[in-house]
């Protein structure tokens, strides 16, 4: 008969640990339940033991191995979803954490919700067994579900949560989708033109040599471009690649994070669709917490640190000491000139009717329309241009290899 060893807990809380043998777990579980004992978990003593958790519901079985990667924003809108669905249909909590255990695919996230469970079990609340795993549940996910349990509204507030992460996530992909393609197009080209200069043009200068005739000045030009980059390509790429590395380290240290923030804020072009999407992010966050109850400086404290921009941050940061010393929302909004007036005059407006979250949400809605227009322009935008500077590059560099050969047959003729 096989030896498990568990973990339990009598009725005063007190930790029972122990070998016991039984026909299987389950048989194991059920003794012990009959003893008065809350079961946490049972593993069976061998060299190649499977590790059982169990609950005060049935027992769970062997979690396979599930799939490898990090936890994604929509990883935990669905788990929001889920967990919102759970509770509605009264399933215990600790019995939810384990359902969602089993059928989670990313093994990563799976033993989370694992250690969740244990946690919840062992009599710690939701948030506090959330507040275990920062990197994978934010600071707003934690308040709010805080803000749930106390007000005893946690499934509104789940379902809360589930909307405001699918509307970030719907966000960040409409950005990102818009950055993407002029980023892959520009890289390509500056590939394909390097590639000419530093290997193709050679060629051809190899050949006009032979010829000993004079060549025209934008011949002579690219040529001296391209035997320059033939010879020194391989610490010309080491130099680009060292710039981006050291330009990214700069702009998230502590020194060059404030003004490049600042920069992005006011670049052409891609400037005022970061601004909106800023601008919509902290709306909807704001909102979000302050519907949830989350008492308004705990809401701008959680606001500044997930704002992603460290001029927004900075400005949420005074925020607070003026709220702190009894000023309203929208007078330091309005002097620190980083906000769009309309933005500062609706959170008035707001503040006087005491609706400051329904006003926030309708800001955040309407910068994201905002955005989706941005982008639509953007691309529209970007095209044209990406197709000229090519027309412009690799039209130069044709016409200048042909000169010679036009030179050559006029001067035959």
């Amino acid at each position: 008969m096989p030896s498990f060893e568990y973990l339990a807990k009598d009725k005063t809380g007190k930790d029972l640990k122990g070998v016991q043998e039984a026909p299987d777990a389950q048989e194991l579980v059920h003794q012990l339940k009959a003893q008065g004992l809350l079961v946490v978990r049972v593993e069976q003593v061998k060299k190649s033991s499977s590790i059982l958790s169990v609950s005060t519901g049935p027992t769970p079985k062997k979690a396979q191995q599930g799939k490898s990667g990090g936890i994604k924003l929509d990883d935990l809108v669905i788990f929001a979803r889920q967990m919102a669905t759970l509770v509605a249909a009264g399933i215990p909590l600790v019995q939810s954490l384990d359902i969602l255990a089993d059928q989670v695919d990313k093994e990563k996230f799976r033993l989370v919700l694992r250690r969740l469970h244990s946690d919840v079990l062992t009599g710690k609340s939701f948030s506090e067994a959330m507040q275990s795993h920062p990197k994978t549940f934010s600071a707003l996910f934690i308040h709010m579900v805080r803000a749930g349990e106390m007000s005893g509204k946690l499934q509104e507030i789940l379902d809360r949560v589930a909307q405001y992460f699918e509307k970030s996530s719907a966000l960040q992909k409409k950005v990102k989708s818009a950055m993407m393609y002029p980023m892959v197009v520009s890289i390509m080209a500056f590939s394909i033109t390097f590639f000419m200069l530093a290997f193709v043009i050679p060629q051809f200068a190899t050949i006009f040599e032979g010829l000993g005739a004079k060549l025209p000045v934008p011949t002579q030009i690219l040529i001296t471009v391209s035997n320059y980059l033939a010879a020194n390509w391989w610490w010309i790429i080491a130099l680009l690649v060292g710039g981006i590395f050291s330009f990214k380290k700069f702009i998230v240290s502590p020194l060059g994070r404030l003004p490049w923030d600042s920069f992005t804020l006011k670049m052409p072009i891609f400037g005022p669709i970061i601004m909106k999407v800023a601008v919509s992010k902290f709306a909807r966050t704001l909102a979000t917490l302050v519907r949830s109850g989350v008492a308004i400086l705990a809401a701008l404290e959680i606001v500044s640190k997930t704002s992603g921009n460290a001029l927004i941050e900075k400005v949420i940061t005074d925020l607070m000491g003026s709220v702190k010393r009894g000023e309203s929302i929208a007078g330091p909004l309005e002097k620190c000139g980083v906000f769009p007036s309309m933005v500062v005059r609706m959170i008035a407006i707001g503040e006087e009717t005491g609706e400051l979250e329904e006003m926030l949400s309708k800001i955040a809605d309407f910068y994201d329309t905002q955005v989706d227009t941005a982008v639509s322009g953007l691309t529209s935008l970007i095209e044209p241009l990406i197709v000229g500077f090519l027309g412009i590059v690799i039209g130069g560099i044709v016409i200048a290899m042909f000169l010679p050969i036009l030179t050559l047959t006029q001067a035959i003729k």
